[in-house]
């Protein structure tokens, strides 16, 4: 039988080289996680062996959940323990993770700019949520968007798409999955949400107590980020619903 691949393709050779790295890393350090083997490197692609399957859906949320804080445990037990979520990481291998406060400090800037906040009154509240928000354990990012599961036939998950890495707060990424879930698929009920958080926390407690410590108030808090830093893409990448979650920090308009 022959085998299929799936060939992304890259503007610079330094972004192809900064994807198989963030393969191979996953790879190792985040090994609840199933990827693709990444078949072939070239100048600027990278092929990878083909998987069959849906993308992510709301009754996926809570395996997805668990999925998550444990590859998020098991990559802080093995890589992330030293890492700080105000600097830019460096790894024995060579391999840099950015840090969680600045791309995303620009970022907001970026969506005042856009129009996507109304006036710096608005974008001084999402930046001091930021910096709220950067404490505790660190995690990884790397887009929890329901396309960038694949879910096959007989339920076997993959992660896919390790173009961006950066250093997050333990449950960053798990919010972006709720958020992207909603703007894909419209609301999602509250006890949903509720217990994929529970469910998180008790996978990512099993490999340090400290892990599994996230509450509701901080994954809204989280939730208010993505609105903000993913409001370019509605209508775009299957976005098709509003935002429902709450749009701004506590006590802000």
């Amino acid at each position: 039988m022959r085998l299929r691949h799936f060939t992304k393709r890259y503007e610079t050779a330094a972004q192809v080289a900064s994807a198989a790295r963030h393969h191979a890393w996953l790879t190792e350090h985040a090994r609840p996680l199933r990827l693709p083997a990444l078949t072939v490197v070239g100048p600027t692609s990278l092929t990878y062996e083909w998987i069959d399957g849906r993308p992510a859906r709301p009754e996926d949320l809570l395996p997805l959940a668990r999925l998550l804080g444990d590859a998020h445990g098991t990559a802080w037990t093995t890589a992330l323990r030293p890492a700080s979520l105000n600097t830019p990481h460096r790894f024995r291998d060579g391999i840099a993770f950015s840090d969680y406060i600045g791309p995303r400090q620009t970022a907001l800037r970026r969506r005042l700019e856009q129009g996507y906040l109304p006036d710096r009154v608005a974008l001084h509240a999402m930046l001091a949520l930021l910096e709220k928000t950067a404490e505790g354990p660190t995690a990884f990012y790397k887009d929890s968007n329901p396309r960038n599961f694949i879910i096959t036939e007989i339920g076997d998950v993959y992660t896919v798409d390790t173009d961006d890495l950066t250093l997050a707060p333990v449950a960053y990424d798990l919010a972006k999955l709720i958020a992207t879930l909603i703007l894909t698929y419209g609301p999602l009920p509250a006890p949903a949400i509720d217990s994929a958080l529970r469910a998180y926390n008790e996978a990512a407690e099993r490999h340090d107590p400290r892990l599994g410590t996230t509450d509701r108030g901080r994954l809204d808090d989280f939730l208010a980020l993505h609105a903000v830093l993913t409001a370019p893409y509605a209508g775009r990448n299957g976005y098709r619903n509003g935002w429902t979650a709450r749009p701004c920090p506590r006590g802000s308009a």
